[in-house]
């Protein structure tokens, strides 16, 4: 076959024009290669041309059906949604946060049960000899109260809070005196 009946840019010699032969290629198959590329690029021309009809066919149909792109967007989202929700990350995941909430529903619901047993002990705690009515900041304030068996608890399971939600930093041990290493 000749090379220019394909309307390659084989020059006389068989390369490409402005080039040698590369290393280990013999002028015969380098003008081979050079037909088949040819041939392939052809075949990708005509592909895209095939391509390009095919996708203003489909365009033609979805009108002809009422599909607007708009719905095709919803349409892919809601595909794409479903298979997010498949998948095994999202259920992992899924999973761990509801774990994460409802281990953070008893924190609040221990935290609540305490607030409630201090606010029952200030109560039962006698007013000054005055026999005056001490605002709830003055009551908060007064050492018995922080002395309360009530008040400690409270406060040791504000502190566990803190370290499952933060973490311990570095310089802190995992026996600290505030720590008793038990649920809410």
């Amino acid at each position: 076959m000749d090379s220019s009946e394909h309307g390659s840019s084989v020059s006389s010699t068989g390369v490409a024009s402005g080039g040698t032969l590369p290393p280990g290629l013999a002028e015969e198959e380098a003008e081979e290669i050079q037909v088949e590329l040819t041939k392939v690029e052809d075949e990708i021309q005509t592909l895209r041309q095939v391509l390009v009809a095919k996708e203003r066919h489909a365009a033609e149909l979805k009108r002809r059906l009422g599909i607007s792109p708009l719905s095709e967007i919803k349409q892919n989202f809601t595909k794409g949604w479903h298979e997010v929700q498949c998948s095994d990350a999202y259920k992992r995941t899924q999973e761990t946060l509801s774990q994460a909430g409802h281990m953070t529903s008893a924190a609040f619901s221990s935290v609540g049960s305490a607030i409630r047993n201090q606010f029952g002990e200030m109560r039962a705690l006698p007013y000054s000899n005055s026999g005056s009515n001490f605002s709830m900041r003055h009551s908060l304030s007064m050492p018995a109260m922080r002395n309360s068996p009530s008040f400690k608890s409270f406060e040791d399971k504000v502190e566990n809070m803190k370290y499952k939600v933060m973490g311990r930093s570095n310089g802190e041990s995992d026996h600290s005196p505030t720590s008793n290493n038990a649920p809410f």
